[in-house]
């Protein structure tokens, strides 16, 4: 049978050490032979083994000993061999021998001896052994060394807390108490302190205010032990002198210890809701996260700092500036969660100060050499982006400084940059004519495709003066350099195969073909040229300078980016016959255009490149040179307005869903026409300080408000019963299931449903998945018809769908033999574990082209509807549909939407749903889950196989 353990020792398995070997060893009078024969005895007895006949030997030959190490292991020993009898659970005869030995060791004259005596007896549950050594026990009290002392207020304190403790030491607290009062030594006085605190809490509470003035002056242990005796004291409500306690916890804020000043803060805003105290537990914390190095600390703190943000959003706004400060760490996780907080705090009247901090950032990382410089001016852009978004106003004076990131190395970061300028251009009119200018100025340093794609675009739409339209022209056609692309006789050497040596893209910049996740979440093949440097090809067009960007990518295969650049001429031509009073100018630029279109498609048919002009873009460049040469006032109208109605379109309706969305976490509305409005000046002061009276103030309004007396949800709690075994079984047994982040306790109520005695009753577990139990359940005995409460408590490592199964064993005396009862098996739900996020969609399909797991379903369901369909799939995995409700309206018999959730562990869970309605109104399709791991790919798609049904499923 398993049995608890206070002792855990590595031991080797090598060759078994035999009783006999043991037993001679310890005769012997070898002092070392002695020391190694103690260790194997103690590491067989850890592991299972008996060893009966050994304890006379030990009593005989190890108990005289005066070697301080064999006394030690004497003590070790002592601990873990079995002191009652199996039988009948009484105390073994033979163990009355050590008492003696324990007596004198009491009585020492060396203080290690006594010390670790002591400190063996904090671990000795037999009352018959405690008993004749309590008198030797209560003289170390008086003992000059502090060792002795400290371990002593130990040994009281365990042997009072025994079931019949207060027998043996009836005035315990009064010795302890007398002992606090005349102690100077910090861990006697911690250990008195916290024997009071446990045992006779008035006592401890009344020390505690007869020093408070001098609690700040306590060593940090006390001190530890003081906040942790007010949290315990104040959990209950209505406390009329918990304003005492409050300042007692103020003055713990200024402590030289950092860990005390932590606990401070937190038993602060447990205790009070007050603004006061909010505040300084606030700057308490903004303290710590400025003046401590580790990053683990700095993560804490703001943990602690997003708790506060969600319930004392108005106080967390004060300190905005100093929690800022802390974007001088150079870890990258600390600095995403002080931009996510930050952001979360931004009202108009500090967001020009926080832009003006963050604007500095930005520089930083352009001037000096940072660490993971390029992903932290990432997070600055999207930060910027997200405050110009909210508070338009501060746009104009960031946008051009950022405008200057466009040719940045970071692909990611010059990405934002210019969907950055792409929504701010458009809520932001006043700034247009400014920033198409320094777009135009800075389009040459421009070399990832992407962005020439997004900033092509600006330049097609919001181009409309004259001169602007001219320069955008003109900017593109040296971006281009000169047509065509190569000439006929080039064209002949390079099918030479003698001269391998004439083709002009470098091996290294080879355009590739991958698989790509679209808007919409369909799959499509992209030719896509790395984004990497490219050397210089050797073309009719001579050298090429640093200002032919467009051109290296075009030559580089990228004919999805050839395509855009067609698009964009398109527009400023068809712009250019609305402005511009000259004829001759409007066709001598339309001719340029359509130039540029010949050349490029001459170029993909070619066989210059490895891989020729794709279907898409040749189509794409084609309607634009067919446009040129004939143009319908219909289409001129599509081409110049509809595609920037579409876009501002898309604008507001994202305005409106984040709107929509924080409406939806405003649950509770800072003020209604019946709120109760306090008046301090009216109120009965007492004579409290200003946060007491803050304090009874809250507190009034919590109990008006019932938010002391918020009451579990009974119907959710029976929903987690299970039961394990049938009514018919002779032990029934059910257990309450309760999921916490990484922790599952089973609270399991075992009946005994005989009319005999069960004994030696067990509940053994075990389980599958990433599932660990901590400890065993213990044996217990149980009564005729009678009841028991067993707590099992287990470890969750990762998302995945784990099976908990076991059975009780019990003995009757009747019965012999051990009786088995099978219980049911307990599946723990992967639902406990994830919950809806948000994300980008860059960072969807950055997300879905990195995991490595997919889990693909097949589609079968009764459900013939898809938007039902894909509601039913959203309600049963507990996710977020990431893909835009205007996205799925409309009848079209396909549907595909993107969901994404993430767990508690941080892992990310991504599902894309792509359905079609059947000519015969059934649907089909797949159903595809992607993750980082696999268990919860697979855990999720057996949610999804057994929910997708629909109806009663």
């Amino acid at each position: 049978m398993e049995k608890p353990c206070t002792l855990l020792v590595h031991f080797e398995k090598g060759s078994p050490s035999v009783a006999n070997e043991i037993k001679a060893d310890l005769e012997g009078s070898d002092v070392a032979a002695k020391v190694d024969a103690m260790k194997r005895a103690i590491m067989l007895l850890l592991n299972g083994e008996t060893l009966p006949h050994l304890f006379i030997t030990v009593v005989r030959y190890v108990l005289p000993s005066e070697d301080h190490t064999i006394q030690k292991l004497l003590l070790l020993y002592l601990e873990i061999v079995d002191k009652r009898d199996a039988a009948s659970g009484k105390v073994l005869p033979e163990m009355i021998l050590i008492c003696q030995n324990l007596r004198n060791n009491l009585q020492h004259p060396n203080e290690y001896i006594r010390g670790v005596t002591l400190r063996f007896l904090c671990r000795l549950n037999e009352p018959e052994l405690l008993e004749p050594l309590v008198p030797s026990i209560l003289a170390n009290l008086e003992h000059r060394h502090h060792f002795i002392r400290r371990h002593v207020l130990s040994a009281i304190s365990a042997i009072y807390r025994l079931p019949h403790g207060d027998q043996l030491l009836p005035d315990a607290p009064d010795l302890v108490q007398r002992s606090l009062a005349a102690e100077q030594d910090a861990s006697a006085r911690r250990n008195a302190f916290l024997m009071l605190c446990v045992c006779a809490q008035e006592r401890a509470v009344a020390y505690l205010f007869t020093n408070a003035e001098h609690v700040a002056e306590w060593p940090d242990l006390l001190q530890m032990a003081a906040v942790d005796l007010i949290i315990k004291v104040c959990r209950s409500p209505n406390r009329s002198d918990k304003g005492r306690y409050i300042k007692i916890i103020i003055s713990l804020l200024s402590a030289p210890n950092t860990a005390v000043v932590y606990e401070s803060a937190g038993a602060l805003v447990s205790l009070s809701s007050a603004p006061t105290a909010v505040r300084a537990a606030a700057n308490t914390y903004c303290q710590l996260l400025s003046s401590q190095s580790d990053n683990n600390v700095k993560l804490i703190v703001l943990d602690r700092l997003h708790e506060l943000r969600t319930s004392h959003r108005d106080v967390m706004v004060d300190v905005i500036m100093d929690v800022l400060r802390a974007l001088s760490s150079p870890n990258v996780d600390v600095r995403r969660k002080v931009l996510d907080l930050v952001l979360d705090l931004l009202t108009p009247r500090n967001v020009e100060e926080v832009v003006l901090y963050l604007k500095k950032e930005v520089v930083k990382t352009q001037v000096g050499e940072l660490e993971k410089g390029g992903e932290y001016r990432q997070m600055l852009v999207q930060a910027i982006h997200a405050c110009a978004v909210e508070y338009p106003e501060v746009a104009g004076s960031v946008v051009h400084l950022l405008m200057d990131f466009l040719g940045d190395t970071n692909v990611a970061a010059s990405v934002d940059v210019v969907l950055f300028v792409r929504e701010i251009i458009e809520t932001n009119p006043k700034l247009r004519v400014s920033m198409i200018q320094r777009l135009i100025d800075t389009f040459y340093q421009i070399h990832a495709s992407r962005v020439c794609s997004c900033a092509l675009w600006i330049l097609g739409e919001y181009s409309l003066s004259l001169s602007e339209v001219e320069s955008a022209i003109s900017t593109i056609k040296q971006c281009l350099g000169d047509m065509p692309f190569y000439t006929i006789s080039e064209e002949g050497e390079s099918t030479d195969s003698s001269k391998p040596a004439q083709l002009a893209v470098n091996p290294v910049t080879v355009s590739s073909r991958r698989p790509v996740v679209l808007a919409d979440g369909t799959y499509a093949t992209q030719s896509a040229a790395m984004e990497t440097a490219i050397s210089d090809p050797a073309f009719a067009s001579g050298s090429l300078s640093s200002t032919q960007n467009l051109r290296s990518l075009i030559l580089s295969g990228d004919f999805f980016l050839a395509a855009v650049v067609a698009c964009t001429l398109t527009k400023l031509v068809l712009r250019l016959e609305e402005v511009q009073p000259s004829k001759a100018e409007a066709n001598k630029a339309s001719t340029g255009a359509l130039l540029i279109m010949v050349s490029t498609l001459q170029l993909g048919q070619s066989s210059y490149l490895p891989h020729p002009i794709d279907n898409d873009s040749y189509d794409r460049i084609v309607l634009c040179v067919r446009l040129l040469c004939n143009t319908v006032d219909d289409v001129r109208k599509v081409w110049l307005q509809s595609c920037r109605h579409s876009f501002t379109k898309m604008l507001a309706e994202k305005q409106f869903r984040e709107t929509e969305e924080m409406k939806a976490k405003a649950q509770i509305s800072h003020a209604q026409p019946d709120d109760l409005i306090d008046f301090y000046h009216l109120k009965s002061r007492r004579g409290m300080s200003q946060l007491e009276l803050e304090d009874a103030v809250q507190d009034d309004l919590k109990a008006a408000t019932g938010e002391f007396t918020k009451d579990a949800d009974d119907t959710n709690r029976l929903n987690r019963i299970l039961q394990l075994t049938g009514f018919s079984d002779p032990v029934y047994a059910e257990a309450f299931v309760t999921v916490h982040h990484y922790d599952i306790v089973l609270d399991v109520t075992v009946i005994n449903r005989t009319k005999e005695t069960l004994q030696n009753l067990c509940l053994e577990l075990a389980t599958m998945g990433d599932l660990k139990l901590v400890d065993r359940p213990q044996n217990y005995t149980l009564a005729p018809e009678s009841s028991k409460q067993i707590r099992a408590n287990i470890k969750v490592s990762s998302t995945e769908t784990g099976v908990i199964f076991g059975n009780i064993v019990y003995e009757t005396s009747n019965v012999m033999e051990r009786m088995v009862v099978v219980l049911n098996d307990i599946h723990i739900d992967i639902m406990d574990y994830i919950s809806p996020a948000t994300c980008a969609d860059v960072a969807f399909r950055n997300m879905w082209a990195e995991f490595e797991w997919e889990n693909k379903v097949a589609v079968n369901t009764v459900i013939q509807d898809e938007k039902e369909f894909l509601d039913h799939i959203i309600k049963s995995t507990n996710m977020k549909c990431l893909t835009p409700l205007s996205a799925l309206d409309g009848e079209c018999g396909f549907i595909a939407a993107n969901l994404y959730a993430k767990s508690v562990f941080g892992e990310d869970a991504l599902v894309n749903i792509s359905i079609e309605k059947q000519a015969d109104g059934k649907l089909s399709g797949y159903i595809r889950i992607r993750s980082k791991t696999q268990g919860i790919a697979l855990s999720l798609g057996d949610k999804i196989t057994l929910k997708q049904k629909g109806g009663s499923c």
